[in-house]
């Protein structure tokens, strides 16, 4: 396979330290063989190799493609940033686009919008090239335009990183899971957990919308359907969508068991499956969600039955936190056997709040 490739070198009296720091954060991910002054990385999204040489850092990205290098770039700028406070004398030379629109990014218009459940809208968006969301990652960020102002999209930076616009252009931003996708006719269906009574700024935009509605959407990222032939996967409504789009693309010899959280009987959505999937349901009857923790406490009913078995889960952050402590220390799992992730927290503001799925890279899939 063709790998792209871009390169940089910075020289700063700190970079040793902080290049130090990316390598120790990420060691799970160190090819054998490393040295103090030369060592590479092999991630999700391509590979890093640093070299310290002439007073400086050598860093080279690489990746399958422009998105998965971009991704590279900005892991390392975002570092850099996070560890410096500026990403001065950061410059790309090689493969890859670092100034214009984010070759991840797509303005998509909305042609319908459909109440699934009491709880649950589904938007289908027309856009075009939508050919690189049918793979790497489930998830995608949208980008809501404030209401009445014609859309500024973000660009990309010289250094790599996301230039986002501020002031009365800022962009609301949430992540989400692609629930359908049909490349060759150019749409793709997203499915906005409706809760009362908070503030949900993606949900109220997908009860509202109209055709014609304009919005923006930048990835894929966020894990794929896991590889593993015993399936458990665990969620509430914000999860329905993953769980719902991992089911279809399953093999037939993959057995499934699926654990859903949700209000009640009228919010059950019809799951794609065969003999070897079983679904259960459990009802919140009018409880705030997440604070019911009836997926934790399922789990403990069940009990880890197979050596075999893989653990996905998605929900609010109290019960992330307690399926984890599960999976881990009662049940056993080791890490490559796992993904637990906090698609929200209850009460918290931002990517991760509100009740809508969000979070994205900043999810805790510890």
């Amino acid at each position: 396979m063709v790998q792209l490739s871009a390169q940089t070198h910075i020289r700063n009296d700190a970079i040793r330290a902080v290049m130090d720091r990316l390598r120790a954060e990420h060691g799970d991910c160190e090819i054998d063989g490393g040295v103090a002054d030369q060592w590479e990385l092999r991630m999700d999204y391509g590979s890093l190799r640093a070299a310290f040489e002439d007073g400086g850092m050598l860093i080279r990205v690489s990746a399958r493609d422009e998105t998965c290098l971009s991704y590279m770039k900005m892991i390392v700028a975002g570092h850099i940033a996070g560890q410096l406070g500026t990403t001065d004398g950061l410059r790309w030379q090689g493969d890859g686009n670092d100034a214009g629109t984010p070759v991840f990014f797509r303005e998509i218009t909305v042609k319908s919008s459909t109440r699934l459940s009491p709880h649950m809208q589904r938007v289908r968006f027309l856009g075009h090239d939508l050919g690189r969301f049918a793979h790497g990652g489930l998830h995608v960020r949208l980008l809501l335009p404030p209401a009445g102002r014609q859309p500024v999209w973000p660009v990309m930076g010289a250094d790599g990183m996301i230039v986002w616009p501020s002031g009365e252009d800022a962009l609301t931003v949430r992540v989400y899971t692609i629930r359908a996708l049909d490349v060759a006719a150019g749409w793709l269906d997203i499915d906005f957990v409706l809760h009362p009574g908070t503030e949900t700024p993606a949900a109220a935009f997908a009860q509202g919308a109209r055709a014609g509605d304009v919005i923006g959407m930048i990835g894929p990222g966020g894990g794929d359907v896991p590889e593993a032939q015993n399936l458990l996967l665990v969620g509430d409504d914000t999860a329905l969508p993953a769980i719902g789009r991992m089911l279809e693309e399953l093999a037939p010899s993959i057995r499934a068991e699926v654990l859903v959280e949700v209000d009640g009987p009228q919010d059950r959505i019809a799951l794609a499956g065969d003999d070897n999937v079983t679904v259960r349901w459990l009802y919140r009857h009018g409880g705030e969600a997440g604070c019911a923790g009836l997926l934790p406490a399922a789990l403990r009913e069940r009990g880890r039955v197979a050596d075999d078995l893989y653990v996905w889960a998605g929900c609010e952050f109290a019960d992330f936190r307690e399926i984890r402590r599960i999976v881990r220390k009662e049940w056993g799992l080791p890490r490559d056997r796992h993904l637990v992730t906090a698609y929200w927290r209850r009460s918290s503001q931002g990517e991760e709040g509100g009740g809508e799925e969000g979070g994205g890279e900043e999810r805790d899939n510890t």
